[in-house]
């Protein structure tokens, strides 16, 4: 469900390609289709297309570089690839001044702190959302066919998606709860799908600010969500979880924990060193579902309730008591992530997280 860059990047080729279509029969039509795919990956620079679309294929290859490979990388080799993603960005903004993924992922680079950042985005946004509409409606009234005009349409409003998917995360990370609460509900509204996985991130708004009511109300918009799962993913597990803990209802929480170690079986090591990582500049980083990786990234977007409060550890109040909730209940886990913290110190020099104390 997550927004994918590559695979719209092949969508929008795809919807233009079958558009220069149109004027050929239908079998003439099904023969030329048939070969698209390994001429978008082998010669895509021959398939019609605009600066628009060779703007968002740079955007495309800027987040493979800075989304996927440089939160691996250290020294001389990140700052290549920091360098090479912002060249990428720079070049697709030339090309198309609206690119507004570009645009945003760069913003990142540019101002020196999350409110600077999110002052900008919210400054932005109607710009955003007048200029995707006007695209939006040119692409419909562009296509006879009412499914490609649904696609057409769809693929013009995804860049607005993702400012306001932004806004929300920037909001929530500087405090601003309330917005952040408000600007994910905005993107339900838009997107009943949720392909920005907006509910997460209201998910923790509401936890902040400390809205139960909110939270059962969000568990009951799941079942009209474009997806199989329920609501016992990684973020509405942790926010019940920092909502029962506040209220000291331990059991309460321990219970939840437990059902976040079923929901997430190989997560203890996980749950044990509550790493950060640097947040998807495109959009959310892509895991699979119920993954280890998918827990990883939760944990790190929950780090505004784990690490609220003061304790000796320096993680958080809650954080330390699901760290050592998560050693009592996988006490084999302690060992495999004293492990991994040495073999990443070893490969990289700096700690990389923590075990349960």
């Amino acid at each position: 469900m997550a927004h994918n860059a590559r695979k719209e990047d092949y969508q929008r080729l795809a919807l233009r390609f079958i558009h220069s279509l149109d004027d050929a029969g239908p079998l003439a039509a099904m023969k030329a289709f048939a070969s698209f795919g390994q001429t978008f990956a082998q010669r895509r620079d021959s398939l019609p297309q605009t600066d628009a679309d060779r703007a968002f294929n740079l955007v495309a290859a800027a987040t493979e570089v800075v989304d996927y490979r440089l939160p691996f990388a250290t020294g001389d080799g990140a700052a290549e690839l920091v360098a090479r993603g912002k060249k990428l960005l720079n070049e697709a903004i030339a090309l198309d001044p609206n690119c507004f993924d570009a645009l945003r992922m760069r913003s990142s680079t540019e101002l020196t702190s999350v409110s600077a950042r999110y002052a900008y985005l919210a400054e932005e946004e109607t710009r955003v959302r007048e200029a995707c509409e006007a695209a939006r409606d040119e692409a419909v009234a562009q296509e006879s066919d009412p499914e490609r005009a649904g696609i057409a349409g769809d693929l013009a409003m995804r860049p607005y998606l993702r400012w306001v998917s932004s806004m929300a995360e920037e909001a929530l990370i500087c405090g601003r709860n309330r917005q952040s609460a408000e600007l994910a509900r905005r993107l339900l509204t838009l997107d009943a799908s949720d392909i920005s996985d907006a509910r997460y991130t209201l998910a923790l708004a509401l936890a902040k600010l400390e809205d139960e009511a909110g939270l059962d109300e969000l568990e009951k918009r799941y079942r009209g969500f474009n997806t199989a799962r329920g609501a016992n993913d990684a973020w509405m597990l942790i926010a019940r979880l920092a909502l029962a803990h506040k209220r000291c209802d331990l059991d309460g929480a321990r219970g939840l924990l437990a059902e976040l170690l079923r929901a997430y079986p190989t997560g203890a090591v996980a749950l044990l060193r509550q790493n950060e990582l640097p947040d998807g500049e495109f959009a959310r980083i892509q895991t699979d579902a119920f993954s280890e990786d998918e827990l990883v990234v939760a944990l790190s977007e929950s780090v505004v309730l784990l690490q609220e409060g003061n304790d000796r550890s320096g993680r958080g109040v809650l954080g330390t008591w699901m760290a050592n909730e998560t050693a009592r209940m996988r006490p084999q886990a302690v060992a495999e992530a004293q492990a991994l913290e040495a073999q990443i110190q070893a490969m990289y020099g700096t700690p990389q997280g923590g075990e349960a104390r």
